[in-house]
């Protein structure tokens, strides 16, 4: 049975079909040289309608903000234009759609940000991190990142600034709300997490330093566009991109504390999606759900048997289900029904065009 994830929800003033959300996934399909998002993007998403929520691939509010070629931006009037094609023809399906805002911080290389030095919390290299550059050929030419500048105070109030604008520009391009990427490893990731910090100012040092910056960018967007368009993507326990803490359940728990003071309308909690990876402790979701009164989402791993399971156990709100979204855009539809899905090609993720975007076909019963 998965009757718990076709409840309805309100999502602050919004509301919502059901429980499954359509998580942010990086494509690289946009538009080049101004990465806009475009006519196939536009398709893709459209197609996913059947979700309560669809949320944006990672869209970065700034040209330093970028940290892999061919990914959309949301800092110029032509990629706010992109996008509006996107939000019109999801909303004319029906559909619910926020924008991940994204900053890379560290996660970059000069070759993608028009040859500045990435910033970061700290003067701290992400060790083994690959990004990919366009090689000139259409095809994804993988390269080291390179050692990032450390923010000044003028820097952090300068991204704030941009992240402020790009909430702003998210809603001229007709989002319904944002979703801020503070997860896997990129810049808010970097201020939060122990290791990938080691500043001695008010910004480093206790958890409550590491969660200022990211408390800042909260505030500056709620008082843009309003508490209640604002989403947080957290990933306390994944070491993606070079990012660990030491104390993740401690550190977590009080950032969702931080979150419930700033009202945001919810937390996106990504948990460690491969194939062996440790269970997100069940002490955590509960001190999570006891910290934060808004609408708690879950992404990983999740089937429909699990997803109906979170939703049970009091835990959840809504599940975000990834990979099964891009091989099954009816994917909802699937799940209600009981129908197999499809696997996706993992050669056809990133970059190219319409083969592994908006060419896996719904279910058609076999004759």
């Amino acid at each position: 049975m998965t009757d718990l994830l076709f409840q309805p929800l309100q999502l602050g003033n919004i509301s919502l079909k059901n429980r499954i959300v359509m998580p942010p996934m990086t494509r690289s399909r946009a538009t080049q040289p101004g990465n806009e998002a475009n006519e196939i993007m536009a398709e893709y998403y459209s197609q996913r309608t059947g979700a309560g929520l669809i949320v944006s691939e990672g869209t970065q509010i700034s040209a330093l903000g970028q940290g892999y070629a061919w990914t959309p931006g949301l800092y110029s009037a032509a990629q706010i234009a992109g996008w509006k094609k996107v939000t019109d023809a999801v909303h004319e399906k029906g559909g619910v759609m926020f924008a991940q805002l994204w900053h890379v911080g560290r996660v970059s290389h000069p070759d993608n940000t028009g040859g500045v030095q990435p910033i970061s919390s700290s003067t701290l290299k992400a060790e083994n991190v690959k990004v990919f550059v366009d090689d000139g050929v259409g095809a994804p030419g993988f390269v080291d990142v390179v050692e990032p500048r450390q923010m000044t105070k003028t820097d952090i109030n300068n991204v704030i600034e941009e992240y402020r604008q790009a909430a702003l520009n998210a809603l001229e391009a007709g989002f319904d709300g944002i979703e801020l990427h503070a997860a896997n490893g990129y810049l808010i990731n970097q201020f939060i997490d122990s290791n990938a910090n080691n500043r001695t100012d008010e910004y480093g040092g206790s958890i409550e330093n590491r969660l200022r910056f990211l408390g800042e960018v909260v505030a500056a967007m709620a008082e843009a566009i309003g508490a209640d368009r604002v989403g947080v993507r957290l990933a306390p326990f994944t070491s993606l991109n070079g990012t660990v803490d030491a104390t993740p359940v401690e550190t977590y728990s009080a950032a969702a504390a931080l979150l419930n003071t700033h009202n945001v309308v919810y937390i996106h909690i990504a948990e460690v999606d491969w194939d062996d990876a440790p269970e997100t402790p069940l002490l955590f979701k509960e001190n999570v759900r006891a910290a934060y009164q808004g609408t708690l989402i879950y992404a990983g791993r999740y089937d429909a048997e699990k997803g109906e399971q979170a939703i049970k156990s009091g835990l959840a709100d809504m599940v975000g289900f990834g990979r099964p979204f891009v091989s099954n855009p009816d994917l909802p539809n699937r799940i209600k029904n009981g129908y197999p899905l499809a696997a996706h090609d993992p050669e056809s993720l990133f970059g190219g065009a319409e083969k592994g975007l908006t060419d896996y076909p719904e279910y058609s019963q076999p004759e």
